[in-house]
């Protein structure tokens, strides 16, 4: 029997080659089973019935064995080389996470007052694109995602990562993971949570400015359609600064400082606990003394933007803000799918005919190379380059760049060369589905410019129509501020908000080191909470904002102060700019579960935003708060959120 069995195994080996791989069986494949038989059946006819009768039989089993040897094989070879991947993958994942990354989402340091604290350390999640019935792609949800290469485990499906790209198709297309990661459509960066912090251990709080306003308008499309957002793309700062407090001008100076502080009671067991809002409000400039602009748009056309939200979108903005302009400003364009391409070289207003032809002319196709986009963009704006002038890029786009170098960092080494020469970017986003914050508002603030979303119309008309100018003059660069707090009366302090944004307290004075730019008429504001020992009097904190001037480098620096005499009784007696600002950072803090808004429900907050509405009566943004957040509260009762717990907080 040892040749039959000999011969069988070469069968098997044979059939198996022939069969190729593949998920049914091969013409050859079948051709060989019949002709294999009937050898058999030929050879048997000297036999008896009796002796073909059990040939037979024999050889109908050895078939069926071979068959089913055959399928074994072919499943093995199918599955085998999937998980091995997958386990390659949380292999190099464990190896490749920090050692302060947890099974746990945030990692505690205990300040010595005793305090908990939610400094969270790293975390990546991922939009993943939901089908309606018909099968076309809409809103996004938020899948947490295995850091590794190879392939991102959710908690739904498998996401085909660039590991071999020839093999497996990446979710969005391109030949490189966003970012620069090794996660393929990762859109949000966790930056953490500010712990509270004794001031007898770091009496100092240093932090860059920040007028961005793209998390508010992100987590407004996803409330928008019925979605509660992801908690990484909730950056409180963003959610405060999206609103107008009304702080007035200066008249002489560069800028201007307003500072209140009163009780604050928010979530469950807060003591001791009070709200300082520190405020900057730069000087205006009016339209008519605004610098000449030479605007550079570098347009992501890619198949990604083929959307009216997207690319349709872009066209109605940039048509709004070419109404804006004035005759001696320029605009050029470039635009990158695949490649990147010069659209249209620099031309004045005089020629707003062929400027409005060029957008118009604008189709979405093939992968995304922003990094040529940029280069290319960059280029022409540096050869039109005129000092005395504004000097600006303009990115439009979804970030999600997956050809080239597509990270924040990579990128840069494009944008910091030109952004020392006197040409700044602007990031404005456009889409939801696969939009890619982290790119998009890495790029505005780093690139000496600013970050903003785009979601309708309306946003474009209070972006390029309703402040043109401080969109596009800056009016100061590098600007950090620094909160000295009196150890004698405050006891610990964090700040709420700009965790992205801190600067080390030894850099403040540092004028290489980056800071915020902010714009003519632009207003900044940032949100303390404090506890302060008993029956103590006196400083409370002394504020110090640091600046250059954009075209001399001049720097100034200035201080202010406020004590406890300063201090309303009670919340009720604060202003109602105040109000505000405090009603949107409970909003943020709770959709991002902070740890310090454990207890918190958004019944309160409603109820605080309803309470603005008389004050800030005809105010729309505060109109659309109240909405937001009862589509919010809505959808946390779906979901059975609930209040925050610090259960939530589990991976």
């Amino acid at each position: 029997m040892k040749p039959e069995n000999d011969n069988l195994e070469k069968n098997i080996s044979r059939l198996v080659k022939q069969a190729g791989g593949k998920n049914e069986p091969t013409r050859a494949f079948t051709d060989s089973l019949i002709e294999r038989a009937a050898a058999e059946l030929e050879q048997g006819r000297i036999r008896t019935r009796k002796q073909r009768s059990t040939v037979m039989t024999i050889k109908k089993s050895l078939i069926y064995a071979t068959a089913a040897v055959f399928i074994c094989g072919l499943l093995i070879s199918l599955f085998m080389p999937s998980l091995a991947r997958v386990t390659k993958s949380a292999k190099i994942a464990a190896a490749r996470r920090p050692q302060s990354q947890t099974s746990r989402s945030f990692n505690e340091k205990k300040p010595k007052d005793g305090s908990s604290s939610s400094n969270i350390e790293y975390t990546q999640t991922a939009a993943k694109p939901v089908k309606d019935e018909e099968g076309k792609s809409g809103e996004t949800g938020s899948a947490e995602m295995v850091y590794g290469r190879g392939r991102a485990l959710d908690k739904i499906d498998f996401l085909y990562l660039a590991e071999e790209p020839s093999q497996q198709p990446m979710a969005h297309g391109g030949t490189t993971p966003p970012n620069g990661e090794d996660v393929d459509a990762m859109f949000f960066k966790n930056y953490g949570v500010n712990p509270f912090v004794d001031t007898e251990d770091d009496h100092l709080s240093t932090f860059a400015t920040d007028v961005d306003t793209g998390s508010y308008t992100v987590v407004r499309g996803y409330l928008h359609n019925g979605h509660l957002p992801p908690n990484e793309a909730v950056r409180v700062e963003e959610f405060v600064n999206y609103f107008k407090y009304g702080y007035p001008a200066p008249q002489e100076d560069d800028f201007a400082v307003y500072m209140e502080a009163a009780p604050w009671t928010f979530g469950e067991g807060r003591k001791n606990s009070h709200l300082l809002r520190i405020g900057l409000k730069a000087r205006q400039v009016s339209e008519e003394n605004r610098k000449p602009a030479i605007l550079t748009f570098v347009i992501d056309v890619s198949g990604s933007m083929g959307r009216e939200d997207r690319l349709g979108l872009v066209k109605k903005s940039l048509r709004m803000l070419v109404d804006q302009l004035r005759s001696e400003d320029k605009i050029g364009i470039a635009v990158y799918g695949s490649r990147g391409r010069k659209v249209l070289g620099h031309k004045s207003l005089d020629d707003k005919d062929e400027i409005i032809a060029a957008i118009e002319s604008l189709s979405p196709d093939g992968s995304t190379f922003a990094e040529e986009g940029i280069r290319i963009g960059y280029e022409m704006a540096e050869k039109a380059f005129k000092t005395g002038y504004i000097n600006r890029v303009i990115l439009c786009s979804d970030g999600v760049a997956n050809v080239g170098q597509t990270g924040a960092d990579d990128i840069l080494k494009v944008i910091r060369e030109k952004a020392n020469k006197g040409i700044t970017l602007s990031a404005i986003g456009f889409g939801m589905g696969n939009y890619n914050d982290v790119l998009m508002e890495q790029l505005g603030d780093k690139g000496d410019g600013h970050y903003t979303y785009i979601d309708t119309i309306a946003e474009a008309k209070r972006l390029f129509e309703d402040n043109l100018t401080g969109t596009l003059e800056v009016i100061a660069k590098d600007v950090k501020i620094q909160v000295d707090f009196n150890p004698d009366v405050v006891r610990s302090y964090r700040l709420i908000g700009y965790e992205n944004r801190d600067v080390p307290d030894d850099k403040f004075r540092d004028d290489k080191y980056d800071g915020g730019e902010i714009g003519a008429g632009h207003s900044t504001t940032a949100l303390y909470e404090l506890k302060l020992w008993p029956k103590k009097k006196g400083t409370i904190a002394t504020t110090f904002v640091r600046y250059k001037d954009p075209q001399t480098e001049d720097v100034t620096e200035f201080k202010s102060s406020i004590r406890t005499n300063d201090f309303k009784d009670s919340f009720d007696d604060a202003s109602r700019q105040f109000k505000l600002a405090s009603t949107s950072a409970e909003f943020a803090e709770i959709l991002r579960k902070s740890y310090w808004a454990k207890g918190a429900t958004l019944d309160t907050v409603l109820d605080n935003a309803r309470t603005l509405t008389e004050d800030f009566e005809g105010d729309a943004d505060v109109i659309e708060l109240v909405d937001l957040i009862s589509k919010a509260r809505r959808l946390m009762e779906t979901s059975q959120a609930g209040p925050v717990q610090i259960e939530d907080y589990d991976e």
